[in-house]
């Protein structure tokens, strides 16, 4: 028979010290992103509204989180974000298992978001890139699908933009956060998002007094 083992208390952790740095540590990345980040949301709203315009819609797409941010984008333009306006046109291609299960079954993981994009995308439609790490193959091949469609990409990164960055064309748009940290990375993602909506929303329906 065994001797039962003993069992030391974990140390004490200081919560409140932590939770005090992930708020402190996350308002300043967001800071610092700015000045960086500004200009390019943007460009990538006024595409979005001209795409819109045009009877185009925004397809989104990202794994892990991102995906979660691509269905938070989608349902913000469906259905509404702050104001009352009609339902803007926005898929994101995280969401019908049938589909992704099937092409990762038949063909491969990478091709996941590619294929949807073929098959979807029209020249005025955009697409809406998520990866922290800029490294994601699927979407690096969904962007890939997207410029054979002649749709325009706006990329939300991080890290320098990895190999997104390399495949992006001129006239998209990469809007990179300049940090390293996926949770910060994501944070500033997320308000992106928001700013997206908010400026979408603003060029369509004029801006709030």
């Amino acid at each position: 028979m065994k001797p039962a083992t003993t069992r030391h208390p974990p140390p004490e952790v200081d919560l409140a010290s932590r939770i005090s740095k992930q708020f402190t540590d996350s308002a300043q990345v967001k800071a610092q992103s700015l000045e960086v980040l500004a200009a390019p949301i943007a460009r990538a709203i006024e595409l979005m509204v001209k795409s819109l315009l045009a009877n185009g819609k925004i397809l989104a797409c990202g794994n892990g989180g991102s995906a979660a941010d691509s269905q938070h984008f989608a349902a913000e333009l469906l259905n509404r974000f702050e104001r009352e306006r009609p339902p803007l046109a926005a898929v994101a291609l995280t969401t019908d298992t049938s589909t992704l299960t099937s092409i990762a079954n038949d063909y491969d993981y990478e091709q996941v978001f590619s294929k949807q994009v073929s098959a979807l995308g029209q020249p005025q439609d955009v697409l809406l890139a998520i990866s922290t790490s800029g490294n994601s193959k699927n979407v690096v091949r969904a962007i890939a699908a997207a410029h054979e469609r002649e749709m325009r990409v706006v990329a939300l990164t991080g890290r320098g933009g990895g190999d997104i960055a390399k495949v992006l064309s001129a006239e998209d748009i990469n809007v990179c956060v300049p940090h390293a940290q996926t949770a910060r990375i994501q944070e500033v993602h997320l308000l992106t998002l928001h700013c997206l909506c908010d400026g979408i929303d603003a060029m369509l329906l004029g801006a709030e007094q």
